[in-house]
């Protein structure tokens, strides 16, 4: 072999991305007996962003052997506040309400600590890991259906060529193959960007909801509030498009310190805090695929879709999408003949969670679902079932769709009834989500 060729290897599995879903995913397929190799571009621990994990994280996390050790790096999260300016109150809610109370808590992690943990345990469970990384070239059947190579280099230069049988793409937002396929699409109903940075010193809440999520609504969007165990906060803006341009010549830390400037009840929280990382921007948040997944391969959490993090559906839908692809895979390699029926079962699971979600999140600036969310009453069990969304219970067996029915039978009702109200915030809505500039560069 000339020095310059890539050496050649086969696999059962290869995995593009060492985030929680290609770590998901490459435990549970080794543990099946498959030959699992994982590549990611970064060397672990990094910064990554998305602190927040779901109820209904737990007993994945509990199956993959790791449950406790996220227990201990991570900050208990009990429930979720809300903060608008138009109302004179906040309003909590608790996943110990919600309808299966098997589930009453999540926790609040540090990517970095709970990405590398998950790294580390792929890697204990028989998984092959090569950090730093990077997947360069894809070759593909004549016909670009199926993905035939993929090689890649390391940090020393040196060049692979994997020969898998089959591909897992979890490289989260950069969409590697969604790109290469030119699936990935805008999101039309929605768009917006983030600034973000950990603070250090936020004043938190008290006693049991110290490790409560905050979401503070603001003119131009929202923010999120996350305290950590180490004593940090991160705190984003999650704002659209014709905001973004305002910022002018401010840099980052500038233009998100302003911003907070202008939310009453979080410049309070941050009065004597220090902003202790670099603000960070990222934009086009909200997108999708138009496939899920092709012949020999699949394409889990970020990879397929995001919309939006208000409700931190992020790391769950990643983590859920990977459980499922693990078994889709697992079908596909070991019983060819059923793997039809197993990939359409896996592309209504990766459809079902964002759609789920966009409902609320597309709807979360209107007064009307403001309103519900302040003044949250629990007629027909709508409370619970509007809680088990937010604690992520959408693909078990928990009955919540009659009542979400009935929610959102009562959310059209209601602006039916304020005709000029509803057609206002439809208005506003589309001037939000119009096309821009959402990504600033520069610090």
């Amino acid at each position: 072999m000339h020095p310059a060729d890539p050496a050649i290897r086969t696999c059962d599995v290869l995995v593009i991305g060492g985030g929680p879903a290609g770590s998901t995913a490459s435990t549970l397929l080794a543990r099946q007996g498959h030959q699992v190799v994982l590549i990611d571009k970064d060397h672990h621990p990094r910064f990554h962003i998305g602190e927040s994990l779901l109820p209904a994280n737990m007993p994945l996390l509990d199956e993959l052997g790791v449950g406790e050790a996220v227990r201990a790096i991570g900050m208990l999260k009990p429930g979720a506040e809300f903060v608008s300016p138009q109302h004179s109150h906040t309003q909590t809610y608790y996943f110990a309400d919600a309808w299966d109370k098997s589930m009453p808590t999540a926790y609040q992690v540090k990517r970095a600590d709970f990405d590398h943990l998950l790294l580390r345990n792929a890697q204990a469970q028989g998984v092959e890991v090569h950090e730093g990384t990077r997947a360069t070239e894809l070759a593909w059947s004549g016909d670009r259906q199926r993905l035939e190579t993929v090689t890649s280099v390391d940090a020393q230069g040196l060049r692979t060529e994997w020969r898998p049988r089959f591909v897992l793409d979890c490289t989260g937002r950069d969409t590697l193959l969604a790109g290469q396929l030119q699936a990935k699409q805008k999101n039309p109903d929605h768009n917006s960007a983030a600034i973000y940075a950990h603070f250090r010193g936020a004043r938190r809440l008290s006693g049991h909801d110290e490790g409560n999520i905050t979401v503070f609504w603001f003119d131009h969007g929202w923010f999120w509030f996350i305290p950590l165990s180490d004593g940090a906060t991160s705190v984003g803006m999650v704002t659209w498009p014709y905001h973004m341009k305002t910022r002018g010549e401010r840099g980052l830390q500038q233009f998100l310190l302003d911003n907070i400037a202008t939310c009453p009840g979080l410049s309070e929280r941050l009065r004597d805090a220090e902003m202790v990382t670099p603000a960070e921007a990222t934009g086009n948040y909200s997108y999708t695929s138009r496939l899920s997944h092709g012949e020999g391969f699949l394409l889990l959490g970020d990879a397929y879709a995001f919309i939006d993090p208000v409700f931190s559906s992020g790391v769950w839908l990643a983590m859920s999408s990977a459980q499922v692809g693990a078994r889709t895979v697992d079908t596909c390699l070991r019983e060819p003949g059923k793997a039809p029926a197993a990939l359409r079962a896996f592309d209504r699971h990766m459809r079902h969670g964002p759609r789920a979600f966009s409902w609320f999140i597309y709807r979360m600036t209107n007064p009307t679902m403001r309103g519900f969310f302040m003044y949250p009453r629990n007629p027909l069990r709508m409370k619970e079932a509007l809680l088990s969304v937010l604690a992520g219970d959408l693909f078990g067996r928990t009955p919540i769709g009659p009542s979400l029915l009935a929610f959102k039978s009562l959310y059209f009702a209601v602006n039916l009834g304020n005709p000029l109200r509803s057609w206002r915030a439809w208005r506003q809505r589309k001037r939000n989500i119009r096309p821009g500039s959402a990504l600033p560069t520069g610090s």
